[in-house]
């Protein structure tokens, strides 16, 4: 049975699969179903063996204005009242761990994910393109990691993840002041890859990307993906292990016989289309 969200919009074609934020509050704010869904549609993805890249973008004006905190306060608030303080600590806790699951289920799909972003990303949204693969933009884009504005911690993982993004220097600046940052910031810095001039441009880039991607094998780009996640606490040797045992594996697939015959033989290779790794 096919799911249905109200905050994501899903739309499948040719092996991407692009996930549109839709709010329900303005600028996309990240709001209880967003929480709720996101983990299960992540979950969803990576089971269809069709799909083979993802792009996040926004709808309307913006990426995502964030957590919207008028839609989420109610929820918080029961957690944070009464007498029983460590109950309501664990509580909090575990409604932490809850929303950080979404973008943690991101960062470790074996599915390359693209966040394409126009007008604000503030907050949760800045949390979430960093749980992604690649990030673009368009010009227009701003930026804001604003917790500390709202006398909270960056809480949902992009604390952990954008030092090896952007260093720990303008992480910690981007933290510490919350101020807004502007396209230009964010790819001198290597926030995101590339700037193009329109949002309409930025989301015909990360499509055709994303096609570039898919029609590559998919047990190759999810090799690379995982062997790129397991370095990233470890050692050059650890790493260089890792990828050892990956290849030793994956050179006896079809799709690297496929390659090699089609070198040979000076044609385009035909690759399997489908994920050799169903999740």
């Amino acid at each position: 049975m096919e799911q249905t969200y109200q905050s994501l919009s899903l739309h499948q074609t040719d092996g991407v699969m692009t996930v549109t934020l839709l709010g329900p509050g303005k600028g996309n704010a990240m709001g209880p179903e967003f929480w709720d869904e996101l983990p299960r549609a992540m979950d969803a993805i990576n089971q269809m063996p069709d799909v083979r890249c993802i792009v996040f973008r926004g709808s309307g004006d913006h990426f995502s204005y964030g957590l919207n905190v008028g839609q989420m306060m109610p929820r918080l608030a029961a957690m944070t009242t009464g007498t029983v303080l460590a109950a309501k600590r664990a509580e909090l806790m575990a409604q932490i761990r809850f929303m950080q699951s979404g973008f943690q289920k991101m960062h470790i799909s074996p599915k390359p994910v693209i966040a394409a972003v126009h007008g604000w990303c503030i907050g949760g949204g800045v949390n979430m393109i960093a749980a992604a693969d690649i990030r673009l933009c368009s010009r227009d884009a701003k930026f804001s990691l604003r917790e500390a504005k709202l006398a909270i911690t960056p809480d949902i993982g992009g604390l952990q993840w954008l030092p090896t993004i952007i260093g720990q220097g303008l992480t910690r600046e981007m933290a510490f002041t919350g101020a807004d940052y502007d396209a230009a910031f964010a790819e001198r810095t290597g926030l995101v890859n590339h700037v193009y001039d329109t949002p309409d441009a930025l989301f015909a880039a990360a499509d055709t990307l994303a096609r570039q991607i898919a029609n590559n094998p998919a047990s190759a780009v999810q090799g690379a993906k995982q062997v790129l996640n397991y370095s990233l606490n470890k050692s050059i040797e650890d790493g260089l292990q890792y990828v050892a045992v990956w290849n030793s594996s994956q050179m006896q697939s079809d799709d690297f016989s496929e390659a090699m015959h089609a070198t040979l033989e000076r044609r385009q290779a035909e690759f399997n289309k489908k994920s050799e790794r169903g999740y």
